[in-house]
């Protein structure tokens, strides 16, 4: 069987990182993008060096999500190397406004550029990489585009904006399936809970338990988003869930797997609202 390709975006630290780790566990040949050099022994190179350490293949490329030419160039390369063929999208890049994230002070209160963020990376940009993904994987009958979403979407979390790029990415998912049907090429949305990375682990090191309220000894780590996502990606009855938004920590569940310590995450769905999802 041919080892599997897949892209994350957006890798150099947390959640794309913690999934490319994971997949590159699973041998997979992963590609990882961020806007920082490569070549120079940056986070991106060490995402990569990882995945290979695991037992896969990284391959570090730069790329700024805000250009439409430089994520036609990324797909291209892929195209070239692999011979057409890619079979995981993991949209994750993501770019925060400046201050605490942009989530300090009511949107009222912010200026407008923190659309060109929240909204032109953390959606558009994920929008272009999936067209780009389906031109390979359609022709070839197969693949995965999986966008990291949020509770956000649901509930308030953060910022107005951040809601609605999270919201956002779910209806992408939702209506790209109905026009994926038949292709053997699926999208969904997963809803990862509190996060463990390098931010909270920062936290936890200064003796903080719990953030806005969730424990933090529970929090998913970045590589059980990742093994959640390889599951899925290599489930030959995924087609079942073309469309759907998952959360992952439910998900895990279905396919049992547990996290780096062998706990389970808790999901958040009851906290937002509870009820189903797209």
């Amino acid at each position: 069987m041919s080892t599997p390709i897949a892209l994350v975006t957006g890798a150099s630290r947390s959640v794309g990182k913690g999934v490319a780790l994971a997949l590159g566990s699973h041998g997979w040949t992963v590609y990882v993008t961020a806007r920082g050099a490569v070549g120079a022994d940056g986070p991106l190179d060490e995402t990569a060096r990882e995945v290979t350490q695991r037992g896969g293949r990284g391959i570090a490329v730069q790329c700024d999500h805000r250009d439409d030419a430089q994520i036609a160039t990324l797909f291209s390369r892929i195209a070239g190397e692999q011979g057409g063929r890619l079979d995981l999208l993991v949209n994750n890049v993501w770019a925060a406004p400046k201050g605490f994230a942009g989530f300090t002070e009511k949107f009222w209160q912010r200026p407008l550029s923190d659309w060109d963020t929240l909204i032109g990376v953390g959606l558009r940009a994920h929008y272009v990489a999936s067209v780009h993904a389906a031109q390979l994987m359609v022709p070839r009958g197969a693949g995965l585009i999986a966008n990291i979403s949020s509770f956000g979407a649901r509930g308030h979390l953060h910022s107005v904006l951040y809601g609605m790029s999270k919201a956002g990415l779910d209806k992408m998912a939702a209506d790209m399936a109905v026009e994926l049907a038949g292709t053997g090429v699926s999208a969904v949305s997963l809803w990862p809970g509190l996060v463990k990375n390098e931010v909270m682990r920062g936290f936890m090191d200064r003796g903080l338990d719990n953030f806005q309220g969730f424990p933090l000894a529970n929090a998913e780590t970045p590589e059980f988003i990742g093994r959640v996502i390889a599951a899925l990606a290599q489930d030959p009855h995924l087609a079942a869930r073309n469309g759907h938004t998952l959360i992952t920590a439910e998900i895990a569940l279905d396919y049992g797997i547990t996290d780096l310590d062998g706990n389970q995450p808790d999901s958040h769905r009851s906290l937002f609202g509870g009820g189903p999802l797209y």
